[in-house]
C-alpha cells in the first residue's frame, strides 16, 4: 500500500498499537467532558501527548512481550 518495506513492519505495528491505544485510553478519561464541550480540544491534546509517550514504550516493549508470550504458551497438538 505506502511501500514500506517488510523490515519495518515492527515500526508500522508501533505506530498504529500506541496510537489506537492511547487514542481508547484518552478518550475513556475525557468522557466527563462531554457535558462541558471541551472533549475534543481536551482529547487531542491528552491524546498527543499520550501517543508520543506510549510509541517508544511500544516499539521496544513488544519483542519481549512477543518472545514472553511464546514461553508462556504452547502448540497445539
Amino acid at each position: 500500500m505506502f511501500g514500506i518495506p517488510r523490515r519495518h513492519a515492527h515500526f508500522v505495528f508501533g505506530v498504529i498499537q500506541s496510537g489506537l491505544t492511547s487514542g481508547v485510553a484518552t478518550a475513556i478519561a475525557s468522557l466527563s467532558l462531554l457535558e462541558t464541550g471541551a472533549f475534543l480540544t481536551n482529547w487531542t491534546k491528552s491524546w498527543a501527548i499520550a501517543w508520543a509517550l506510549m510509541l517508544p514504550v511500544v516499539i521496544f516493549a513488544a519483542p519481549f512481550i512477543r518472545r514472553l508470550s511464546f514461553l508462556l504458551t504452547r502448540d497445539e497438538p
